[in-house]
């Protein structure tokens, strides 16, 4: 997994949190609590960029669907606003954005 940071210099910082956790010498819970403050978190995606990023990486709803393993009325309704993608969806939706289909394919 890639993961996306605040900035350079929280990638840094975290790279070496990350050392000391496998040395021991910082905690698991601590190390949880600083991946949350260093990670970007997600932004919601509106319905038009949702769409458009389907459309972008030439693909039906129903086929997106299946990349995405939802349902094509779940697409339907995340393009329409109906309903809003969340959690591990909307994460996927991110990397999607940021790195073609083929990232999760």
């Amino acid at each position: 997994m890639v993961k996306k940071y605040r900035s350079e210099a929280f990638a840094a910082i975290h790279e070496t949190m990350e050392a000391l956790h496998e040395a021991g010498a910082v905690d698991k819970q601590t190390m949880r609590e600083f991946d949350e403050g260093c990670l970007a978190p997600v932004q919601p995606m509106p319905p038009e960029r949702i769409r458009a990023l389907r459309e972008r990486e030439h693909l039906s709803q129903p086929v997106f669907a299946r990349y995405m393993n939802v349902s094509k009325n779940v697409v339907s309704d995340w393009e329409r606003g109906v309903k809003r993608p969340g959690g591990p969806a909307l994460r996927l939706l991110t990397v999607v954005e940021k790195n073609g289909i083929q990232a999760i394919a």
